[in-house]
Order: structure tokens, then C-alpha cells, then sequence
């Protein structure tokens, strides 16, 4: 088995690609990418969407984290340090 392998994209035609639409979005969403042609030359590649990422929402954890009162006061085991 050689070292690399060559990934075949599948290629339709326009006329096929619109009868059969709902099949190739189905493959886009599984992971396949689809080459649409026309006269031979590729025309659109159809590939699946990324999700969109939320903005981060300042404050959003407010009141699910706590710190204690005595957070910043010295560590008994670091007291010969001091």
C-alpha cells in the first residue's frame, strides 16, 4: 500500500446535481465534497458549512464561581520561605 492515497472528489453534472439536490446535500453534510461540472470544468464544489461560534458573552459566568475569603493568605507548608 503506498504512502499516500488519492482522494477522489465526486464529480455531477448540473442537470444531475438539480434533480438530485437533497442526495448531494445529505453527502455534503457527511463529510463528502461534491464537484457540480459544467462543459467538463468544474464549476461549484459543494462542501458543508462550518457552524458559526457564538461571540464570547462577558459576564455570562457571573455567580457560578466562587473564591474563597481566604484565597491570597500564605500557605502554612510556605511559611519557612517568608
Amino acid at each position: 500500500m503506498p504512502i499516500y492515497q488519492m482522494v477522489i472528489m465526486p464529480q455531477i453534472t448540473l442537470a444531475e446535481a438539480s434533480q438530485h439536490l437533497p442526495d448531494l446535500i445529505e453527502a455534503a453534510l457527511n463529510g463528502e465534497e461534491i464537484i457540480i461540472i459544467k462543459d467538463n470544468q468544474p464549476l461549484v464544489k459543494l462542501t458543508p458549512v462550518s457552524p458559526v461560534k457564538r461571540r464570547r458573552q462577558p459576564g455570562s459566568a457571573k455567580g457560578l464561581i466562587t473564591i474563597s475569603e481566604d484565597f491570597d493568605a500564605p500557605l502554612e507548608d510556605f511559611q519557612d520561605y517568608m
